[in-house]
């Protein structure tokens, strides 16, 4: 497949099945050269890969093993990206546990995965985009504290809380740049995570997330939207 002389490109963290993989073939239909993490060497994105020869690249990658992450960097060095996207998530066994009832390891397990290594990897790999570039991370819309007057997953919600107030603290300190940067919620979709009962779907979700981030890319600063591209309250 022969590609444009410029093509934009997007890495693409946590893209080996569901929302991520959803949005690695968005990206590609557009377009744009992927590059897709994943944790393992077999997953749908190797499918997709052969699908899309040349315009998909795969690395491996456990963002919460800092070896690897430091690893990834290396191989990146001069790369240069138009936009990182974090799409990581998961929750605890038994999302009706009250905060108190929920194990440390499991707490652990949790604000690692959706809280801390998210941040980690953008703080990591911003290097390798452009000044414009747009950097995300997968949010929710249960980590609005606004909107949170039902209770209920309260691990995840905590989680997903603490990953907005962490970007809220790294776009403090992208004050003056013209980078874009989000939190994406991007509603219930029936995965792995979000269920069979989940509402959505992902070819009902992911095609307009995908053209909120491109429409996102021109306007500097933070800001927490969901996939229509409507403002959630912090």
């Amino acid at each position: 497949m022969s590609l444009p002389s410029f093509v934009p490109s997007v890495l693409l963290i946590g893209a080996s099945r569901g929302i991520g993989l959803a949005m690695a073939e968005q990206f590609l239909a557009k377009g744009w050269h992927v590059t897709g993490t994943v944790r393992s060497e077999q997953t749908p994105l190797h499918a997709l890969a052969d699908a899309w020869p040349g315009q998909l690249q795969i690395e491996i990658l456990d963002m919460c093993d800092d070896l690897q992450l430091a690893a990834l960097d290396a191989r990146l060095n001069g790369s240069q990206f138009d936009m990182l996207f974090v799409n990581a998530g998961t929750t605890n066994r038994d999302p009706s546990q009250t905060i108190g009832e929920i194990t440390t390891e499991e707490f652990i397990q949790v604000m690692t995965t959706n809280a801390l290594a998210p941040m980690r990897v953008l703080e990591k790999l911003e290097k390798h985009t452009h000044s414009r570039a747009l950097l995300g991370v997968m949010s929710s819309g249960q980590g609005s504290i606004t909107n949170n007057i039902n209770g209920q997953r309260e691990l995840y919600r905590g989680s997903k809380a603490a990953l907005n107030m962490f970007m809220r603290s790294f776009a403090a300190r992208q004050a003056g740049t013209e980078r874009a940067l989000v939190s994406m919620a991007p509603g219930w979709i029936r995965t792995a995570l979000g269920g069979p009962q989940a509402p959505l779907t992902l070819e009902e979700t992911i095609p307009s997330l995908v053209n909120v981030l491109l429409e996102k890319q021109a306007k500097p600063g933070l800001e927490y939207l969901d996939f229509k591209g409507n403002t959630v309250p912090w």
